[in-house]
């Protein structure tokens, strides 16, 4: 382990640093919809994980970026972390990854070349696991350390899975739990305890691999994966664009249960209460429980999965071939008002 804190020298963390839904709309709105080709068929109209170009022999090229400051102190995991969570928009919408380029931003008059060098390590032995080249980048010298990747991939496009398609009576699926954002600020604020070091790296360093093969099940009507906006951020997106809403059993939401005690005791991440404010009346009232877990920012969460119910089964057959015991947390239901998500339990 590094001495070197690295998350001393950045003002936010992992997708915690994301700008809020509702600023970036507005951004959004001002630059306008740019330039468009008859064969990119996923552009920045709509709030998809990556962007897809028509190949024209039946296969689309998804390319996506994704970079954040460090969520972790030692800089190996930090650049494993990042890398996985880059790579994760590619098989959000079912692709299978080929090749990445690295983007670094890094202060070096306070962090020296070698710990940047280790950031890189740890990101190239990520793409060596999952079977992609990291084929180089670009780097900056900046006031704060930044790093993530511009990943390209290959999809059948017939097996592509978007945020819109979700039906009323589908089964909502999460292929991690939440609890990230609560956990990694106990840590920056001193609290967590030894036994609980190492959770949330464990969980952000899980591939999402498993999204290719779940994009060939027929029944997955629409799959994103959780970052920054929290699971009711992305959850809405899904409803607004498939122009149905929520339901969500509380109870049954896969939670890392550690973090619960350092919820109670304010290891709340800032950009909670922003991705809440961002969301307005689509989110209904709840208690603050309830609001604060749905709002966590997960930095390399999981994927959310809206699956017809006579799929479950194959769905969560890929899940225990992956470890994972994956159960529904909820159903889409009928659009009825302004909220998109209703929580029970």
């Amino acid at each position: 382990m590094s001495a070197i804190r690295l998350t001393q020298y950045s003002h936010g963390a992992g997708c915690g640093c994301k700008i809020a839904p509702d600023v970036l709309d507005g951004i959004l709105a001002k630059a306008g919809p740019g330039a468009t080709h008859s064969r990119l068929i996923v552009g920045n109209q709509g709030r998809e994980d990556a962007a897809v170009y028509d190949l024209g022999d039946g296969r689309g090229m998804i390319a996506t970026t994704d970079f954040f400051m460090p969520i972790v102190d030692d800089p190996f995991d930090f650049g494993r972390i990042a890398a996985t969570n880059a790579i994760s928009d590619i098989y959000a919408m079912g692709g299978t990854p080929v090749m990445a380029l690295g983007i670094l931003g890094w202060p070096l008059d306070k962090l020296g070349a070698d710990i940047a060098g280790d950031v890189v390590a740890g990101a190239q032995a990520v793409c060596r696991e999952l079977g992609l080249g990291l084929a180089g980048g670009h780097s900056i010298d900046a006031p704060e350390p930044i790093f993530g990747l511009a990943v390209n991939g290959l999809i059948d496009l017939k097996h592509l899975k978007l945020n819109k398609g979700a039906q009323v009576g589908d089964l909502l699926y999460l292929t991690k739990p939440l609890g990230v954002g609560m956990l990694t600020t106990a840590e920056k604020k001193g609290l967590l305890e030894a036994g609980h070091q190492g959770l949330a790296r464990e969980a952000m360093l899980k591939p999402n691999d498993i999204g290719a093969e779940l994009a060939r099940i027929e029944g997955v009507h629409a799959m994103t994966d959780v970052t920054g906006f929290g699971l009711a951020g992305h959850l809405a997106e899904v409803c607004e664009a498939s122009g149905v809403a929520a339901r969500i059993d509380f109870k049954r939401l896969p939670r890392l249960a550690q973090a619960e005690a350092y919820r109670r005791q304010g290891a709340i991440p800032g950009g909670t209460e922003r991705n809440r404010q961002a969301l307005g009346d689509k989110l209904p009232p709840m208690d603050e429980a309830h609001w604060q877990w749905l709002c966590d920012p997960q930095t390399s969460g999981g994927l959310l999965l809206a699956v017809h119910p006579s799929w479950e089964d194959d769905v969560e057959r890929i899940g225990r071939a992956h470890e994972l015991e994956l159960e529904p947390f909820g159903e889409i239901v009928r659009s009825q008002g302004a909220a998109l998500l209703e929580v029970r339990g």
